[in-house]
C-alpha cells in the first residue's frame, strides 16, 4: 500500500537533487547522463524511508481484519484485550486516510500512545487476538498466533517511530552542520 505523493515530502529531495547533483529544477531530459540519473537514484532512496514507512504502516493496519460488520468482533477483543480505544477503526479513520494522503505523523503518533498506554498483560493479549486473526487470514498455521501478534505489534511500533523519525524537519545542511560541530567538540 503506497500513500499519495504530496510536494512537501518531495521538498527535501528536491533541495538535495539541486544542492548535490547541481540539477536545476527546470531540468531538461536531454542533461541527464547515466552518472547523473545514479545520483538521483541514490539519493531518491535516502529520502523515501519516511514514505516507505508510511506505506508499511498502512500495510500493517490493511492485514488486520476490515472495520466493517464481520470484523467488529476483532475490533471489540482487541479494545478490551488491549486496554485501548486509540487503535479502534473510529479513532485512526481520520489518521489513516491522512496517511493515505502522505501525512502519516499523525498515525504514527496515535499508534505510539496507544502501545505506550499498554501493560505487559495487555500487550501479550492484544497480541494473541491480533495473532489469531493474522494467523486466519495468513493461513499460518505453523506458527504460535501469540508470535505472530507480538511480531505484528513490534513492527508496527518500530514503523511508527520510523515515520516520525524521517519527517523530523530540521533536516537540513546548516543543521547538520550544527550537529556536527557541536558533537565534534564534545
Amino acid at each position: 500500500m503506497l500513500p499519495e505523493v504530496r510536494p512537501h515530502v518531495s521538498a527535501p529531495l528536491t533541495h538535495q537533487l539541486e544542492y548535490q547533483l547541481g540539477l536545476a529544477s527546470d531540468l531538461e531530459a536531454s542533461h541527464l547522463d547515466v552518472d547523473r540519473i545514479a545520483g538521483i537514484a541514490v539519493v531518491a532512496a535516502a529520502h523515501s524511508g519516511g514514505y516507505a514507512a508510511i506505506g508499511h504502516l498502512l500495510g500493517l493496519l490493511a492485514a488486520l481484519p476490515a472495520p466493517t460488520e464481520a470484523g467488529e468482533r476483532f475490533w471489540s477483543d482487541l479494545w478490551r484485550s488491549s486496554g485501548t480505544a486509540y487503535l479502534l477503526p473510529a479513532n485512526i479513520k481520520a489518521e489513516v486516510a491522512q496517511s493515505l494522503a502522505g501525512e502519516g505523523t499523525a498515525l504514527a503518533r496515535q499508534i505510539l500512545s496507544a502501545v505506550d498506554e499498554m501493560t505487559p498483560a495487555q500487550r501479550a493479549a492484544a497480541g494473541e487476538v491480533i495473532g489469531q486473526a493474522l494467523a486466519e487470514s495468513d493461513h499460518l498455521p505453523d506458527l504460535k498466533t501469540q508470535v505472530i501478534g507480538e511480531l505484528w505489534l513490534r513492527d508496527l511500533e518500530l514503523t511508527a517511530w520510523r515515520v516520525l523519525h524521517a519527517d523530523r524537519r530540521s533536516d537540513d545542511c546548516a543543521g547538520r552542520k550544527a550537529f556536527l560541530e557541536a558533537w565534534m567538540s564534545i
